[in-house]
């Protein structure tokens, strides 16, 4: 058994369940300030239903999020205790930014609005929703920018100690401000946007198939719709802002993706395609000269391939391929959805349309599997490196770790996951067939 693929397989499940609810959290948050923006501003009462809804739909989410995400904390010095103390000068800065700027602020003010409805006036609820929603985006800061050093790392210097080098960090600022921080930021929360409003998009769907909430159910759709039209194009945007500085600090990842051998200019850009890596070449569909255009602008761009990188320092090109292309397919779906379902939300024909809102139920897999994927090619595209240029994967694992406890922990934290999914599912399922109350409705929802 190999030490390093079991450490990597029971972060990757770890990371990857946990995953599943700050996207919701963090989109949801976005949702709630519109709901109720909009209350606050027509007194509308559709709009204080559903947000009473949601809020509760978010505080379960939330709940089951902070349980996930503790384990990952613990696995940093059990299972990467030599990458823990090369960067943890660097990599405690963020983390802990995260504790004390973000989970406080949306934590503190959690309660307000779970239960400050009759207890705090309608601004200072707004207000709650506010601070929710943006501790929950500085949650995705700190983690994102930590990450993103590892990517492409800066503002350091390597320290020679007893136990070994170290990094060493020089300018706060200069860390978090490292050359992929901002877009792969702005692309993590776009794709979290997109989980929270096909979420709302998804219950108002199913809402109108089952006949229930029909008033609500449209609202809560044109409304999802809304917000996803704006996180699916900026998804595109900020996805094209991230493969331009990864041509630049991450030649491997990029030529991973695109499955690129040979360096130079006028690189194609493949739309679906399986990567030979035995003869070195794509066999599928692809644009000529598109990725140059896109990365630089023109045709001429030098693209480097990875034929002009070293053996052991190319990332796994297939896995990295098809999750990149996956993601990238997603995201175009997405963009369909959205852009689509909302011109006929406006005509009114989507609430008629049986199969579309079929479509839309389970349209809230998209997302997540986008992000999921994404992760997966931010990552994987990555290796061997753990540390961009300055630390291997194989180098971070704790030296003490026998690879049998590893196992026997990923077993009972894949069974733990497991079981925890299941009964976040069962939760779930009970408060969306509870379903908001309609205004004016007696305490079974039904109207009066």
């Amino acid at each position: 058994m190999d030490l390093v693929l079991l450490s990597r397989l029971q972060f990757a499940i770890t990371i990857g369940f946990h995953y599943l609810y700050p996207p919701l959290s963090i989109g949801l948050g976005v949702a709630l300030v519109v709901m109720e923006g909009l209350w606050l501003r027509t007194r509308d009462p559709r709009y204080l239903e559903l947000t009473r809804f949601w809020v509760r739909i978010f505080g379960l989410i939330f709940a089951f999020g902070v349980g996930t995400g503790i384990v990952m904390e613990f696995e940093f010095g059990t299972n990467w205790a030599n990458y823990s103390r090369f960067v943890g000068d660097i990599f405690g800065g963020p983390l802990a930014a995260e504790g004390i700027f973000a989970f406080f602020l949306e934590s503190g003010f959690l309660a307000v609005l779970l239960f400050g409805w009759d207890r705090v006036g309608p601004r200072l609820h707004f207000f709650a929703t506010l601070m929710v929603c943006l501790g929950a985006h500085f949650s995705a800061v700190w983690i994102v920018v930590a990450n993103s050093w590892m990517q492409t790392p800066t503002a350091y210097r390597i320290v020679e100690t007893a136990q070994g080098q170290r990094a060493e960090i020089t300018s706060f600022w200069g860390a978090v401000m490292n050359p992929s921080s901002l877009d792969r930021l702005s692309h993590t929360l776009m794709g979290c946007w997109q989980a929270g409003a096909f979420f709302v998009v998804s219950v108002g769907a199913w809402y109108l198939l089952k006949g229930r909430h029909r008033d609500l159910a449209r609202v809560s759709i044109r409304i999802g719709l809304g917000i996803a039209t704006v996180a699916s194009l900026g998804q595109l945007v900020t996805g094209h802002g991230s493969a331009v500085t990864m041509a630049e600090h991450q030649p491997a990842k990029l030529a991973a993706f695109e499955g690129i051998y040979a360096s130079g200019r006028n690189a194609d850009l493949t739309i679906v395609g399986w990567v030979d890596e035995e003869n070195r070449t794509v066999h599928g569909i692809r644009v000529p000269g598109l990725l140059s255009v896109l990365v630089g602008g023109s045709r001429d761009t030098w693209v480097k391939g990875l034929d002009d990188i070293p053996v052991d320092e190319r990332p796994p090109v297939q896995a990295t391929f098809q999750f990149y292309h996956l993601m990238v397919a997603i995201g175009m779906a997405l963009i369909a959805l959205s852009w689509g379902g909302g011109l006929l939300a406006w005509r009114g024909t989507l609430f008629r349309s049986r199969p579309l809102l079929w479509a839309l139920v389970f349209a809230v897999l998209l997302p997540q599997a986008a992000n999921q994927l994404g992760w997966a090619a931010a990552e994987v595209g990555r290796q061997p490196w753990i540390v961009q240029g300055l630390m291997r994967t194989a180098d971070a694992v704790s030296p003490n770790l026998a690879p049998g406890q590893v196992l026997l922990s990923l077993v009972l934290f894949t069974f733990i996951y497991l079981a925890l999914f299941v009964v976040f599912f069962v939760l779930l399922d009970q408060k969306i067939r509870q379903g908001p109350h309609e205004p004016g409705a007696d305490a079974h929802g039904e109207a009066a």
